[in-house]
């Protein structure tokens, strides 16, 4: 049985730092696809960012340059370095990976950015 925790989410100030940890269970994260999706208050759920087996990488353009993913094989795990965080990256993050032929998706971390 696949299983993805995240963790790492909270409340921070504009212009702050976080970082979010998938951790993989049930699989080895690093023969697929991954990603990190978030679901602002009141809106649908978006794409943060990818990152595929080969460790290629894919952002958002309102994240692009702030955001980072990357993945530690040894830990199972996947990251989320997220920078000049603003109040409008506000949601609940979820991180995802692609098995084929289905996508499992963790329960999703708060990331509240706030003064």
């Amino acid at each position: 049985q696949v299983q993805l925790v995240e963790s790492g989410g909270g409340l921070v100030q504009p212009g702050g730092s976080l970082r979010l940890s998938c951790a993989v269970s049930g699989s080895t994260s690093n023969s697929y696809a991954m990603g990190w999706y978030r679901q602002p208050p009141g809106k649908q759920r978006e794409l943060v960012a990818t990152i595929t087996s080969s460790d290629s990488t894919n952002y958002a353009g309102s994240v692009k340059g702030r955001f980072t993913i990357a993945r530690d094989n040894a830990k199972n795990t996947m990251y989320l370095q997220m920078n000049s965080l603003k109040p409008e990256d506000t949601a609940v993050y979820y991180c995802n990976i692609y098995i084929p032929t289905r996508l499992y998706w963790g329960q999703g971390t708060q990331v509240t950015v706030s003064s």
